[in-house]
């Protein structure tokens, strides 16, 4: 049984599809990075996953159960979906310790949280004067708080400065691998998803793009050539059988021709050329194909 199971969720607001027939697991051990554009439909199925939101089909479950249904859902999962819903009059140790009194643990979890986001200096602060990095970090401590072994954590890297990101990416990483939970993490943070994250799913419109592990996702992309010229070398390689964009004038990235075979072209055709450079197939690249023929196909249904 998976830690967190997606099955066929679809979910409608109005008119608008919001989550259209996702499917996808999370396991223990392991970090999954759940990415989307803006309006994707991330928010909604992690909403669903916490009984926040109704599906109109299928389930979200974790540990084959919906969230609903847990006697303590503190110490089985582990929540941040925003880190705006403080009483801002309440310092961050009496905020953790209402949750730790409501949920049946001991008031000492409290300041064991803090420690391990690093507030303990700011336990008896007050919420209100809190940065959005500081509330950023109270949010996972009160996901922390019932030392559950599954995360489904919101952009939880949004307002953190880089010192903080750094910390957070180390975090997650130590949560899976270390303690065996299951972490969802949705995130629009390409460049930081792909150093911390195992597995990767892919929404966009709502509907699933793809899935599977980053090493799967990045290397089996359409990897790239950068080639900087002063001549006009698009036609030698268009008629070659690569595919050509131009970045700028005189910058191209060619697809289809690696670089010795570009180096050839360009010594057969007398062409001048200042750089070749192999772009391997990361993240953001593969995310923004899949997005945008994704977004491509949708609208050609119209």
């Amino acid at each position: 049984m998976s830690a967190i199971e997606i099955r066929n969720l679809s979910k409608s607001f109005g008119l608008v599809r919001a989550v259209n027939d996702v499917s996808f697991t999370v396991e223990a051990g392991s970090v999954t990075g759940y990415l989307g554009p803006n309006g994707a439909g991330k928010t909604t199925t992690l909403r669903s996953l916490l009984g926040l939101v109704t599906p109109d089909t299928g389930e979200a479950l974790v540990n084959g159960r919906r969230y609903t249904s847990l006697t303590h859902p503190l110490t089985e999962v582990g929540a941040v979906l925003e880190a705006t819903s403080f009483h801002p009059g309440r310092t961050a140790r009496n905020h953790l310790r209402i949750m730790c009194s409501a949920a049946g643990l001991p008031p000492g979890r409290a300041d064991e949280a803090l420690e391990t986001v690093g507030l303990a200096d700011a336990a008896g602060k007050r919420v209100g004067g809190f940065s959005l990095g500081m509330r950023q970090r109270l949010a996972l401590a009160s996901a922390l708080l019932g030392e559950p072994k599954i995360f489904i954590l919101d952009e939880p890297a949004n307002g953190l400065d880089p010192s903080g990101i750094q910390w957070l990416r180390g975090f997650l990483r130590h949560l899976a691998h270390e303690r065996g939970a299951a972490v969802l993490v949705s995130s629009h943070v390409l460049s930081e998803v792909e150093q911390t994250v195992d597995n990767v799913v892919i929404i966009a419109r709502g509907r699933l793009v793809r899935q599977g592990t980053l090493a799967e996702l990045t290397q089996n992309g359409d990897s790239a050539v950068r080639v900087r010229t002063t001549a006009d070398f698009r036609p030698a390689l268009e008629a070659a059988g690569a595919r050509v964009q131009e970045v700028e004038p005189g910058l191209l990235r060619v697809y289809g021709l690696d670089a010795e075979a570009i180096g050839q072209l360009a010594l057969d055709h007398r062409v001048l050329i200042t750089e070749v450079t192999q772009e391997r197939s990361d993240l953001q690249q593969v995310f923004l194909e899949l997005t945008e023929e994704t977004q491509a196909t949708v609208e050609g249904v119209r």
